[in-house]
């Protein structure tokens, strides 16, 4: 049944309902919705987009931030657990290894009760959406929650996992663009068997914690420092070998913030032997971490690992030339730190297979006096990778069984003169409006090209 609609006595305009006709306040009525439609064209005048991609940048900075921020009271905690807990080494290893396995267990058995999507870091799944594969409740709302408290969980454990934030960040803006657009939309117009999951998440972090215990393995593996701390220490341009040629510093009961490489000396593993084991363990260590189904990001342990090789090459090439480098009469001093940086982007680069880790590595250092090194670095690496296997997300798509786009391995000259006139079709049938349902079937049979009166409608021959 049709609304009744009408006009104010002695009114010009359009016709209004009933309801509102006799509703209180008609005119401050109509004045607040006059109001919002100049506003709503004034908004649109610019595009339908930027506001929706000005709250999608508002509201991931809050989640970051608010997942920062928690993330770091929980580490701050631990920390002080792990001080004020006594001499006892029984006590403090329990408290260093029962945090991060309580906290992995609940990541793990929360977001796998949720959503077994939300493991893993989401850029494999993210670059198959891309390729225009439909990936069925990837994007839903609760996926992004069961991420968020999975991820905050996994960071909380510090550098114990040595996991990262940036790829499932990435699958945490995804889900929140595409819920942002369906808001939009609405706007303007088997099962798998995850009982054994947490079991395992748990034995693994057990096993991860255990080795990382500062006074126990641990200590060579400078496992009281942060992510952060690890790149701020492995980037500093002093030499630690020259450092320590006439002294030894002594190794701190409690971590020193302005003394960071002091967790990397020992005096019977020296600097290259710590950094030499901190390798060796973290290779193995984070093919383990991987294989724990928790939201977590592989990009920056990938990162560190790169800076740590390039922290070991600066150390020795210090070590050898003790003055300097003399080139053209000019001294220049070797700085480790430069070196922690080419290997960094160059090993997270081959790693991606991307360029763009060399620009991620110039805006963490704040300058660019190395970029012609770490450029070349960085080129050098993706060659030589991508001439080997396929990318770590490629590689993961495939593991998964995902649907993907193959990788052309090569493109010739010759292929530049192939036009699409070559093999296309030239008979092309035209249907009219006018035209009966049997000639269309005919005209569709033959394929041939007809030229019918009136407007045509181009459909590909048959």
């Amino acid at each position: 049944m049709e609304e009744l609609v009408g006009l104010h006595e002695g009114s010009s305009g359009d016709p209004v309902t009933l309801q509102e006709l006799w509703g209180p306040c008609p005119r401050i009525r109509r004045g607040i919705r006059g109001g919002l439609e100049w506003l709503k064209q004034k908004l649109f005048r610019l595009g339908e987009d930027w506001y929706f991609l000005m709250a999608l940048g508002v509201l991931m900075a809050l989640v970051s931030y608010t997942m920062d921020f928690a993330v770091g009271s929980v580490v701050q905690a631990h920390q002080w657990l792990y001080r004020e807990i006594g001499d006892g080494h029984l006590l403090r290893y329990l408290s260093w290894t029962v945090y991060p396995v309580a906290l992995i267990s609940f990541s793990s058995g929360f977001s796998q009760s949720i959503t077994p999507s939300s493991g893993g870091s989401g850029v494999p799944e993210v670059k198959t959406m891309l390729s225009g594969v439909i990936l069925e409740d990837y994007l839903d709302i609760k996926n992004f929650g069961a991420k968020v408290v999975g991820l905050s969980c996994t960071l909380a454990c510090g550098s114990t996992l040595f996991l990262g934030k940036v790829g499932p960040f990435v699958h945490l803006s995804v889900m929140m663009a595409a819920y942002l657009s369906r808001v939009r939309t609405a706007t303007i117009g088997e099962p798998e068997n995850k009982s054994n999951k947490p079991v395992y998440s748990a034995l693994a972090a057990l096993v991860l914690a255990s080795i990382t215990y500062p006074p126990g393995v641990g200590r060579f593996l400078a496992s009281r420092l942060s992510m952060q701390q690890l790149l701020d220490s492995m980037f500093d341009n002093h030499s630690w070998v020259l450092m320590t040629r006439n002294s030894s510093p002594p190794w701190p009961e409690e971590l020193d913030p302005q003394h960071l490489w002091w967790e990397w000396y020992h005096p019977r593993f020296t600097i290259f032997g710590t950094l030499a084991f901190f390798l060796v363990m973290k290779f193995w260590m984070l093919i383990l971490a991987t294989t724990i189904p928790v939201p977590a990001g592989y990009f920056m342990p990938v990162f560190v690992f790169g800076a740590a090789i390039g922290r070991l090459f600066g150390e020795t090439v210090s070590f050898i030339f003790p003055e300097g480098i003399v080139a053209g009469g000019v001294t220049n001093p070797i700085m480790p730190g430069g070196y922690a940086l080419a290997g960094a982007a160059a090993f997270s680069g081959a790693v991606t297979h991307t360029i763009s880790t060399a620009l991620l590595a110039f805006e963490m250092t704040g300058q660019i006096v190395h970029v012609l090194p770490v450029l070349m670095a960085v080129l050098a690496a993706n060659a030589i990778a991508q001439s080997c296997q396929p990318s770590f997300y490629d590689g993961t798509i495939i593991v998964k069984k995902l649907p993907y786009l193959p990788r052309i391995l090569g493109r010739k000259i010759s292929s530049h003169r192939v036009r699409v006139e070559h093999f296309m079709n030239h008979s092309i049938t035209t249907l009219t409006i006018t035209l009966m349902n049997d000639k269309v079937g005919v005209c569709c049979h033959q394929g041939q090209a007809q030229m019918l009166s009136g407007v045509v409608f181009p459909v590909r021959g048959s």
